[in-house]
């Protein structure tokens, strides 16, 4: 290859000559997958306060599903929350889609990206320590069906907080 002289009579390097190593990025802990299998317990969708973000064609998808306007929806299922979209949830923390009863999601097959993500957050995968505690409160965490790197990070990247 021929390489261009600079005013200093130097040749000159390609960009990709030029260009710093960059440090081999080290792999996630989880990098031999991990395992989940939803037990539907419906821990995920009780206890404290939280919120389950919900974007416009969520909201759509939702409100189809009930048979609703996406404005009767909206005024009976959701709040605000700073400048984002929230499920509406029971005094005690539950979602108001989560059936204490039969203790399932009744939105199931139209459930928010949050949902559907489940336990696969960034924040929940960040650290070993933050997995473990999940593991602790989430009986499907840590058994049944193998996820691997790639499938991990798929669902991370979905949801985003």
């Amino acid at each position: 290859m021929t390489h261009m002289q600079n005013s200093e009579n130097q040749p000159e390097q390609t960009p990709a000559e030029s260009a710093t190593p960059e440090a081999p990025q080290s792999e996630p802990w989880y990098a031999n997958g991990l395992k989940f299998r939803c037990t539907g317990c419906g821990n995920c969708c009780t206890g404290g306060p939280g919120a389950v973000w919900v974007g416009d064609e969520e909201m759509l998808a939702i409100a189809r599903h009930l048979d609703l306007t996406i404005g009767e929806f909206r005024l009976m299922y959701t709040r605000l929350i700073g400048s984002r979209v929230s499920l509406r949830e029971y005094a005690n923390g539950d979602c108001v889609f989560f059936d204490g009863r039969t203790r399932g999601c009744t939105i199931y097959p139209v459930r928010p990206i949050q949902c559907q993500t489940w336990p696969f957050w960034s924040s929940n995968i960040s650290s070993e320590k933050m997995w473990k505690h999940i593991e602790a409160v989430c009986p499907g965490a840590g058994t049944g069906d193998f996820f691997s790197l790639e499938e991990i990070e798929e669902r991370a990247q979905r949801f985003v907080l």
